[in-house]
């Protein structure tokens, strides 16, 4: 990575090389071409973020509604980790990964609900030194930066430069609400400025308020519009290729040491060919690292004979993510107790996925799911009781063998709506335009001795997207192979 002279970069500023003196920064900003710039059109997203903004003014009239971008985040030194925008944000402005970082939006009320303006640091002009001496927002370093008129037109909002959000924080009062965990220097100065506002009063009163708006903005997103089910679907088809992907490297996967970090990179690769980057940390667990529900180590061989699961998602330039599990047998074909084991989870994902609809709760899912794996863990005599019996609340000894849930709220994040009200979400009523997984498993550790010896380290996993309808449900990932039959003809291609 190259150093540069900028004043501000952290650690690098000991290491500088670029010239300071008048006469270089005259050359170096002059004889430069006029730019045009055409303004685009908006955005297909832009109508439905202002929706998205009417929906939340309407929770919270005569409140100034801070939502930030965030700014970067540090990896190491004076490296970062690649930027991405607060979902929040990105939600209500349309902003993904072309978001510049630090950006905040900032929803004055009106006699009629609220008035939107997204403040950002715009491109800097050729006669300061900005553009080739700063290496974290230099044109030179980073790229050009848009214009307020693109943004403006691109998102349909109103732009300003970030310089003029100092007036706005010079008028936070305790009507102020702030998006807390997106930039936290940012919610410290409002903090300060709230409390000299407020002559002392209790501030606990205002945190409250912040976190009635990240709820509100949270269960914003519970049921899905129509741009977002078609990302959705297009994060879907994505995720299938990379898969695809995959299973065309299995040879120079199992010829690696490490090939579980093969299996990583030939998904990711995908994840940024086709998308923004991967929606999480992929999941590539061969034998029994399958048992381990979040295995993201990634540093193991890939053995035939074994069971590798992979749980893996693209993100879209949007943000939206797919998040879908496959279990697949290295060698092609499944040993018969490898088979057992996979059909008893694709039995148990088919029964909570026959139950969905509009009205049900989101947790009978889970319970359906449930009742069939506590049915095949005890036909197999792995628990000390019936299934019936197990299935109580003071028992569920067949939670030995899946200890996570079912389902989740899925879209512009992985583990969506998260900070939603429990009555709307685990103890939710489904609704047209939810989007969540269903993905049952069975794991059986390697040093379980509750089980016979050949259970012990196979873990299976199968997780789907699944889209509320408005009289059942669509399996947006039904397209990946699913059947043991249709698994083991896909590796045969």
């Amino acid at each position: 990575m190259a150093e540069s002279a900028a004043d501000a970069p952290r650690a690098t500023s000991n290491r500088s090389t670029t010239p300071r003196s008048d006469t270089f920064a005259h050359y170096i900003s002059s004889q430069w071409a006029d730019r045009v710039e055409e303004l685009p059109a908006a955005r297909a997203q832009a109508t439905y973020a202002a929706d998205r903004r009417a929906r939340i003014s309407a929770l919270h009239p005569g409140a100034r509604l801070i939502i930030p971008a965030g700014a970067a985040k540090q990896r190491s030194n004076d490296t970062d980790y690649p930027y991405r925008a607060h979902s929040a944000f990105a939600h209500l402005t349309g902003w993904g990964s072309d978001a510049v970082a630090g950006a905040v939006l900032v929803m004055e009320p009106t006699a009629d609900g609220h008035d939107a303006t997204l403040y950002f640091r715009e491109a800097a002009g050729r006669d300061t030194d900005e553009f080739y001496a700063n290496p974290e927002i230099g044109e030179f370093w980073t790229g050009p930066r848009p214009s307020l008129a693109h943004v403006a037109a691109d998102l349909g909002l109103a732009t300003r430069g970030i310089a003029d959000l100092g007036a706005v924080l010079d008028t936070v009062d305790a009507t102020t609400l702030v998006v807390r965990e997106a930039d936290r220097d940012l919610t410290d100065q409002i903090d300060g400025r709230r409390l000299l506002a407020s002559s002392g009063a209790d501030e606990s009163i205002e945190i409250d308020a912040d976190e009635a708006l990240a709820r509100d903005l949270s269960e914003l997103r519970l049921t899905k519009d129509d741009f977002e089910i078609a990302e959705m679907r297009a994060a879907v088809a994505a995720t299938k290729q990379g898969f695809d992907d995959v299973i065309a490297d299995l040879p120079q996967i199992i010829a690696h040491p490490r090939g579980e970090r093969l299996v990583e990179g030939t998904f990711n690769r995908r994840a940024r060919a086709d998308g923004n980057t991967v929606g999480y940390d992929t999941i590539a667990a061969s034998g029994p690292h399958a048992c381990i529900l979040h295995w993201t180590r990634n540093d193991g061989p890939v053995v035939p004979g074994d069971l590798i699961l992979l749980d893996a998602g693209i993100e879209l330039d949007s943000y939206y993510t797919a998040d879908i599990t496959r279990t697949l047998p290295i060698s092609g074909r499944f040993t018969g107790v490898q088979r057992q084991v996979y059909e008893a989870v694709l039995d148990a994902a088919d029964a909570a996925f026959a139950i969905v609809r509009p009205g049900i709760r989101f947790r009978d899912i889970h319970a359906e799911a449930m009742r069939v794996i506590a049915e095949r863990t005890a036909e197999w005599g792995l628990l000390p009781v019936t299934a019936e019996e197990s299935l109580e609340p003071d028992h569920q000894y067949h939670r030995r063998y899946m200890v996570h849930g079912t389902s989740h709220h899925l879209g512009i994040d992985v583990h969506d709506c998260a900070q939603a009200r429990r009555e709307l979400y685990i103890d939710g009523v489904l609704e047209e335009g939810m989007v969540f997984t269903i993905e049952p498993g069975l794991y059986f550790q390697p040093d379980d001795l509750s089980v016979p010896a050949a259970y012990r380290g196979i873990g299976v996993r199968i997780e789907d997207n699944i889209l509320v309808t408005a009289d059942g449900a669509e399996n947006l990932s039904v397209g990946i192979p699913r059947t043991a039959d249709d698994v083991e003809a896909w590796l045969a291609r």
